[in-house]
């Protein structure tokens, strides 16, 4: 049965594969992201079904009027991919620096981003889903779990979001509603551009970076799979072995 789903950052990498995978699978995608014509571009290559809208996760007063737009139009929402944030992949981020050297409004940028941006996108989202059960699915990271020299503030925003997804999905269980969260590591994105892939690579077991796609299975299955709440599913390539 087809569901409407909103990817919250659905423009580029993990978000774009996510909703491409929905797509494919017959449900209608709602495309979100900061910028509404990258938003539109990704929803129109999807097809007729899909739609865009815009929505900047550093700004708390858009989350409402978004799914109050898309809930009068299209209905509730059953299915919640936040895969918005700044570095969203592994070890590879432009904001990184020792804490001592972090600017303050950079540490708040990403700890709004990558943390409270989630936790308000599921709080509106849980309105619609109350009635009927849903899914959802948070993007973190294995920085997250392991922590990373140089990433304590990111490692924080990604870390907070595994205590928020295990404890919302406590709170909502009794309601059919699922909580999961994905961590990646290694992946081909933009964010990992410029990064020595040969070397890097020799700490990852697979031997080698992951694909975009292969974080989107593991998150459509996590949206899908009935009898799963609470859990953190580990894309990595084995690089959690070796760290």
């Amino acid at each position: 049965m087809s569901k409407l789903c909103a990817v919250f950052g659905g423009t580029r990498g993990i978000g774009k594969a996510v909703s491409q995978l929905l797509a494919d699978q017959g449900h209608r995608v709602v495309v979100l992201g900061r910028s509404l014509d990258s938003a539109q571009a990704v929803a129109e290559a999807l097809g007729a079904d899909h739609i865009a809208h815009s929505c900047d996760v550093s700004k708390n007063k858009t989350y409402k009027n978004t799914f109050d737009k898309i809930q009068a139009s299209l209905g509730p929402v059953h299915y919640l991919v936040n895969a918005t944030g700044l570095e969203v992949t592994c070890y590879c981020t432009f904001r990184d620096s020792l804490l001592l050297r972090t600017k303050i409004e950079d540490i708040l940028a990403q700890l709004h981003t990558n943390l409270l941006g989630s936790m308000l996108t599921c709080k509106y989202a849980l309105r619609g889903m109350l009635q009927q059960g849903g899914s959802i699915v948070n993007i973190g990271s294995i920085v997250g779990l392991k922590g990373n020299t140089g990433q304590s503030v990111y490692s924080a925003s990604k870390a907070g979001l595994v205590g928020f997804t295990r404890s919302l999905a406590k709170e909502v269980a009794a309601k059919n509603i699922r909580v999961n969260l994905v961590a990646p590591g290694f992946i081909k994105t933009d964010m990992t551009i410029g990064i020595n892939e040969a070397e890097v690579k020799k700490a990852i077991p697979l031997g080698r970076f992951g694909d975009p796609d292969e974080v989107a299975q593991a998150v459509v299955f996590l949206l899908k799979s009935p009898y799963i709440t609470g859990q953190v599913l580990v894309v990595d390539g084995g690089l959690q072995l070796a760290i």
